[in-house]
């Protein structure tokens, strides 16, 4: 494998609505309702395709003016719903970054909020390139995405692997050649780099300014050329 492609959302960054709206409701329960209905992903999905925060939130209040006020903290409440790095994952992608492996990030998020971000975490300087759905007006799971992907991080997709939170995302990404990896956990995401190759036996810790080890861990032997 020639490279590791990210999906950044419930991967390496934390973030979930509910972590700002839960205040607004007497229960887990009606927090949840509220989102579904009110602010459903769809919703989201029309920021991170490029559509500015202002219009959308505007378009949501004309369909549900009863929560007009709730829907007009999302901007202010972003913040919060980012509630910071999944630190396991972060020190995965450490220790591909230790070994030289080339890293890039396939992500479907607002052009607004992605300089927050990038500001916010200084991990996200790790990848050598991102594609950011809001930069394209495409969001994954379209093919559309993966093949501005592929030409501009020059990659093979048979020879590069793709981690994905969304079972839609990961069969799209194995459709366009990917060896794509349903994420469900840093565990099992460390146990399938390891079958890869990607990743060493077992965890190399990083210091504590977050920064990848100067040593790679050992690859895997290379064997002799025949002739």
């Amino acid at each position: 494998m020639e490279a590791v492609v990210f999906d950044l959302g419930k991967v390496l960054l934390d973030w979930n609505p509910r972590y700002y709206y839960r205040r607004f409701f007497a229960s887990d329960d009606a927090v949840d309702a509220f989102l579904a209905e009110v602010l459903p992903p769809a919703w989201v999905a029309e920021m991170d395709a490029g559509k500015p925060a202002e219009i959308a939130i505007a378009e949501r209040q004309l369909l549900f003016p009863q929560h007009a006020t709730l829907i007009s903290a999302w901007k202010q409440g972003w913040h919060s719903m980012l509630r910071g790095p999944i630190a396991e994952t972060v020190q995965i992608l450490g220790e591909l970054r230790a070994r030289d492996t080339r890293l890039y990030a396939l992500t479907n998020f607002s052009t607004e909020t992605w300089p927050l971000a990038r500001e916010r975490f200084e991990f996200l300087s790790w990848f050598e390139d991102a594609v950011v759905s809001g930069e394209h007006g495409v969001v994954k799971p379209d093919p559309r995405i993966f093949e501005i992907a592929i030409r501009r991080f020059g990659i093979d997709p048979r020879r590069s692997v793709f981690i994905d939170d969304i079972p839609e995302n990961v069969f799209a990404a194995r459709a366009r050649g990917f060896h794509a990896l349903h994420f469900t956990g840093a565990a099992r995401l460390r146990t399938e780099l390891q079958a890869l190759r990607l990743l060493c036996g077992r965890r190399r810790d990083l210091p504590k300014s977050g920064r990848a080890p100067s040593r790679p861990c050992p690859g895997p032997a290379r064997q002799s050329a025949t002739r």
